[in-house]
């Protein structure tokens, strides 16, 4: 992998970029940023099982995408440090967030030990994508108390 960003790896961003402006790929995005707060494996095994239902149709459309993109950067296709702005990759970061706690026991249930190994191994080889997931998940906590006063209220 080139050591600075080519031309190259910033067409390829922006033609990622432009896949996630599709009108169902946005719908499933707003879904797991704003209402899909996964509290168990359960959780996750409930929607990853949900076949034919919307929920599962976004969990699968913005898991693919972003094991997609992921794979660009491990291949070599992709230069991570671009790929790695958040103004890129910072619903990834905060999907992963989400997921991170419940992962080895989603897997364990799914006798699949490779279900988001792209995304994970691209948001935690870095020190930067550690303390990105890091600070991304005590945002997801002020998110989820925020829901829950809101649903008390």
């Amino acid at each position: 992998m080139a050591k600075k960003p080519t031309v190259a790896d910033a067409q390829l961003i922006l033609q990622l970029y432009d896949l996630r402006r599709e009108a169902e790929m946005r719908k499933a995005r707003n879904w797991w940023v704003v209402e899909f707060f996964p509290e168990s494996a359960d959780d996750l095994q409930r929607v990853s099982g949900a076949m034919g239902s919307q929920e599962n149709a976004w969990f699968r459309q913005v898991l693919g995408y972003w094991g997609m993109a992921t794979s660009f950067v491990l291949q070599g296709v992709l230069n991570e440090a671009l790929f790695l702005q958040p103004a890129f990759s910072g619903e990834m970061f905060l999907i992963f967030a989400k997921v991170q706690p419940l992962l080895k026991e989603w897997r364990q249930k799914l006798g699949d030990a490779q279900i988001m190994r792209n995304v994970e191994l691209v948001a935690t080889r870095t020190k930067f994508g550690r303390e990105r997931v890091q600070f991304l998940a005590k945002r997801v906590e002020m998110m989820k108390q925020k829901r829950a006063e809101r649903k008390a209220s």
